[in-house]
């Protein structure tokens, strides 16, 4: 594990492989690590190039007590491919590492990205007011503001440990891997209070719609039919990027928001299918 201290002093620790080829620079979500990406590290690496990277205040990166919005996280970001020197490279995120590549493109535009892969993140996870009922829907807002409110406070209270397990626990249908369910719960137990509640709300808070139509990169949106983030949230983040694909894994195939755990060879198979294709004439 290699590190970087950040222009505001904060220790990042990341992952590069250094293979060959165009860089993977791959994002986890919120309250996760990078290891998350471990069945991608061993899957696609051998290939290419893959970095990750433990987001401020998850992992084994610093926890401060400073920069826990999505803006912050997305310049870590930019700076950690500038200490790497990825003039270009190929961007995946996966939750809330999702948010961080919009934050990124809003702030920094798509120059450097070749191809773009985002994993089951809505355009807006709760229902800000000024939405229409149609938007919200279309938006996939899992709850509305006075609800990100009430779990903030409970994630940060007494009974913060037991939240959280539920929290993790309703990212998965049915009956989840056993091994898989514990190592989800154990990754998320890196992120204190003081780093992760503020980070949610910010993250929560955010309205990426007029940031989509600007991606101008050849981009994959996958989703899961049983995920708790609706696939129809999915559809639509995919229609208003332009000329983006879809890819929704049947449930047969995987059935929560981790589907990279769930069936890491289907997950990577559909990924490596889409950064190995050879642009387009005239692009």
């Amino acid at each position: 594990m290699e590190q970087l201290i950040t222009t505001d002093g904060a220790r990042l620790a990341y992952q590069d492989t250094g293979g060959d080829g165009v860089p993977l620079v791959m994002l986890h979500g919120w309250g996760q690590t990078q290891a998350m990406f471990r069945h991608q590290i061993e899957g696609l690496a051998p290939a290419r190039r893959v970095v990750t990277v433990d987001l401020r205040g998850h992992g084994r990166s610093d926890k401060p007590h400073h920069g826990y919005r999505i803006a912050r996280l997305s310049r870590d970001v930019l700076e950690l491919v500038d200490h790497l020197g990825l003039e270009r490279f190929d961007a995946l995120g996966w939750s809330m590492g999702v948010s961080v590549w919009w934050s990124f493109v809003d702030q920094y535009g798509t120059g450097r990205i070749r191809r773009f892969v985002a994993v089951d993140q809505p355009a807006a996870v709760a229902a800000v007011p000024w939405m229409t009922e149609r938007e919200q829907r279309d938006s996939g807002a899992i709850f509305d503001v006075s609800g990100l409110l009430y779990l903030g406070a409970s994630l940060a209270g007494p009974e913060g440990d037991t939240v959280r397990a539920d929290f993790v626990r309703g990212m998965f249908s049915g009956e989840p891997d056993p091994e898989v369910l514990a190592f989800v719960a154990e990754e998320i137990r890196s992120t204190p209070p003081h780093a992760g509640v503020p980070l949610l709300f910010d993250h929560c808070a955010q309205d990426w719609r007029d940031v989509l139509p600007r991606i101008d990169v050849p981009t994959l949106v996958i989703g899961c039919e049983r995920s708790h983030v609706h696939p129809d949230s999915q559809r639509y983040v995919a229609e208003r990027i332009p000329g983006a694909r879809l890819h929704v894994f049947a449930s047969e195939v995987a059935s929560s928001h981790f589907p990279f755990l769930e069936n890491p060879p289907a997950f990577n198979a559909v990924v490596e299918k889409f950064l190995a294709e050879e642009p387009a004439r005239g692009v």
